[in-house]
């Protein structure tokens, strides 16, 4: 049977807007932890904040397509996700580097030079702070506390924490993560490395 060509567009096009507002390639896990978060507020809207941060968490950043399918999962209108992601600094519309460099700027870590420390990394690294390189594979983020006042400067380094980071050890481990020996390094140990070893040597 042959379709009217009405039809034929029209299939067409509600194909076009399912691709378009497709779950992202968003996982069952988190897919599941948004229609599980959604009823739990007195209205959809309300959830918005908690679904932008289970997006982000799993895709990096909400882009567009990010925010056009949380609105039309809300019953919003994405310029309503717009201004919720572009007005909390800790929300981003593109993803942070391969490796994150993130380097404490309160006044604790500030007042031990984390401000050069900061400045060290975006001169080794090529990206200035708040950026991500050219080539995706580094991002810098001066940040607020990150809760370890007393052994500032403090820097991490995806999930790693690096206590007393200087300058000058600012300007050697931007070496070792060009060469991708960060992780590696007897010099520059975490300080989840070191609880995990100090527990492993317990057991």
């Amino acid at each position: 049977m042959i379709l009217p060509l009405f039809w034929v567009v029209l299939i067409l096009l509600w194909e076009n807007v399912t691709v378009r507002f497709s779950p992202m390639n968003l996982s069952e896990e988190t897919l599941k932890k948004i229609d599980d978060v959604i009823p739990r507020y007195p209205e959809k809207r309300s959830a918005a904040l908690m679904v932008i941060h289970l997006i982000q968490e799993e895709l990096g950043a909400v882009d567009l397509e990010a925010s056009e399918w949380i609105a039309e999962k809300l019953e919003l209108q994405p310029i309503n996700i717009r201004e919720l992601i572009t007005f909390y600094p800790m929300l981003r519309e593109t993803a942070w580097g391969e490796t994150h460099v993130r380097v404490c700027r309160t006044l604790p870590c500030a007042l031990r030079g984390s401000y050069a420390t900061c400045k060290k990394f975006e001169d080794k690294l090529g990206v200035k702070e708040g950026h991500v390189s050219d080539d995706g594979k580094f991002s810098i983020e001066f940040m607020e506390c990150l809760a370890d006042c007393g052994e500032g400067p403090v820097v991490m380094v995806g999930d790693q924490t690096y206590e007393k980071i200087e300058e000058a050890d600012a300007e050697k481990m931007s070496d070792l993560m060009l060469k991708n020996k960060l992780l590696n390094s007897k010099k520059y140990v975490s300080y989840e490395k070191a609880v995990d070893s100090v527990q492993s040597s317990k057991s």
